[in-house]
């Protein structure tokens, strides 16, 4: 069904208040992606760091979060 999977404005506001509560830091922000009604970004700043995913599979709400780290990263 087309819009099942939709992140509204609302979601990615509480979705926000979740992650800064959890991990303690004010400056992660959840933004809307361009083109993209399923997911949003998640940045701390400016620096872009992740995914989320909405997962309406097994009629139960729920998000993923994908973060890359490439190798780079970790020197």
């Amino acid at each position: 069904m087309a819009g099942e999977h939709d992140v509204d404005v609302p979601e990615i506001r509480k979705l926000e208040n979740y992650l800064r509560r959890l991990f303690g830091n004010a400056r992660i922000r959840v933004v809307p992606r361009p083109r993209k009604d399923d997911s949003a970004e998640v940045y701390i700043g400016e620096e872009f760091i992740g995914v989320l995913f909405v997962d309406d599979e097994d009629e139960d709400r729920s998000y993923n979060f994908q973060m890359a780290i490439l190798g780079t990263d970790l020197e």
